[in-house]
């Protein structure tokens, strides 16, 4: 079992003598007695494969304890079934299972005879003070004291370094949100909603059995200017651009994909002017990405081609004025979370690429309304995103099947 095997690495890396406890978020309140859907958090699920809210899991070279939610009628009619502490032996390939109101009672033992114990609340800040259960996490790093070490550097260096499993999984994310894409190019015209098009990819989403990775950005014309856009409701007009920035869920795993196109399907001048220097970024950046190169050498390249083809379409005076126009990284980590966890610097450096990381690269160039520029490049925001992995002769784009070459695009939307 793929969750066995990740505990079995952590331990070997933190020492024999280190008690590892990580718990899992609580649903959270929507409104009145609505909850949102509930996700487990990503570090648990990765460790234990168990998707309940409301869990802890302890364990060490020796024993491997979980601690849930058991079994109750009333709630399980009301909400589906749990799985219950009778069953979670076998089904989770546990030692013990035991009532999460126990947690204190049965793991003490334990986590005495350690001197090591390794402990980060959940990332999205679960156990809230809004029941008995959810007072946990402060509860437990009151009780371990000097033994508390964090967890999250470790799990976060074993999640950047994606397995065979991992890579799969997100090929078939990529694919569904290169598909959805697609449908979107087609789909477009002008008169349409903004919302007209984030239905086609909840609908390709929802087909598929999964589910957005983050809320759609569907941005037409000024909007695309606005970096996390998410209304999603303004007309398409002719003559404009339309952003989509949009992925999907498979088995926990994101895509992360944004495409940049004519509402009418054909590109104008000016718009291609611009498109032109973004997709040369993206492509160079890309192409730099292979083991031992410096994680940062794609923002450099990005930074250096967008500067100086904004400066020769006379829209930057000078290399200061980039941040204007371009004003976020040019990628992150993405894996179980769309931002996934670690780090980009080794010590005082930035890190080197390795085999099995994965990154986005997501330059882009966004021109709002400024009497210094001419008026053919206002409201034209594009931004190009795929999805990278590194690989031992360099690098493969997961997210290829989405187009992205001005003739591709034009090409597809004249069939409409």
């Amino acid at each position: 079992m793929i969750h066995k095997k990740r505990r079995e690495e952590l331990l070997s890396i933190l020492g024999d003598d280190a008690v590892i406890i990580v718990s899992t978020n609580s649903e959270q309140k929507r409104n009145s007695d609505v909850n949102y859907p509930f996700r487990p958090d990503s570090s648990f699920w990765y460790l234990t494969g168990f998707i309940e809210p409301d869990a802890i899991a302890v364990f060490s070279k020796n024993n491997y304890s979980i601690f849930l939610r058991p079994k109750d009628q009333t709630k399980e009619i009301w909400n589906g079934l749990r799985l219950g502490i009778d069953l979670a032996p076998e089904t989770l390939l546990v030692d013990q299972a035991y009532d999460i109101d126990s947690f204190f009672d049965e793991s003490s033992s334990q986590i005495n005879e350690s001197s090591s114990v390794y402990f980060d609340a959940p990332t999205d800040g679960g156990w809230k003070d809004n029941s008995s259960t959810n007072k946990l996490n402060p509860a437990i790093t009151a009780l371990l004291g000097e033994k508390l070490k964090p967890l999250n550097p470790y799990i976060s260096e074993m999640r950047l370094i994606k397995d065979t499993s991992e890579i799969k999984n997100m090929q078939v994310a990529a694919d569904l949100a290169s598909k959805a894409h697609i449908q979107a190019m087609v789909k477009t015209h002008p008169g349409l909603y903004e919302y007209n098009i984030a239905a086609e990819f909840d609908s390709v989403f929802r087909n598929e059995n999964s589910q957005h990775s983050y809320p759609p950005i569907v941005a037409g014309g000024e909007n695309a200017c606005i970096l996390h856009y998410t209304e999603n409701n303004k007309l398409l007009n002719d003559g404009d651009l339309l952003l989509i920035d949009a992925g999907c869920e498979i088995l926990g795993y994101a895509s992360d994909i944004t495409r940049t196109f004519p509402v009418n399907g054909r590109f104008s001048p000016p718009q291609k002017e611009i498109y032109e220097i973004v997709l040369d970024a993206q492509k160079q950046a890309i192409a730099s990405i292979m083991p031992g190169e410096d994680v940062n050498k794609p923002h450099e390249i990005v930074c250096e081609i967008i500067t100086r083809g904004l400066m020769k379409l006379g829209i930057m005076e000078d290399v200061s004025n980039l941040r204007e126009f371009y004003m976020h990284g040019t990628g992150h980590w993405l894996g179980l979370d769309v931002h996934d966890v670690g780090t980009k610097e080794s010590g005082n450096l930035f890190r080197e690429f390795q085999v099995g990381m994965v990154t986005t690269v997501e330059p882009g160039i966004y021109i709002r309304k400024d009497d210094k520029i001419d008026p053919k490049y206002w409201n034209i925001g594009i931004r190009i995103e795929d999805d990278v992995l590194v690989t031992i002769d360099g690098n493969h784009v997961l997210s290829a099947a989405a187009i992205k070459n001005i003739d591709d695009i034009e090409l597809l939307m004249s069939h409409r």
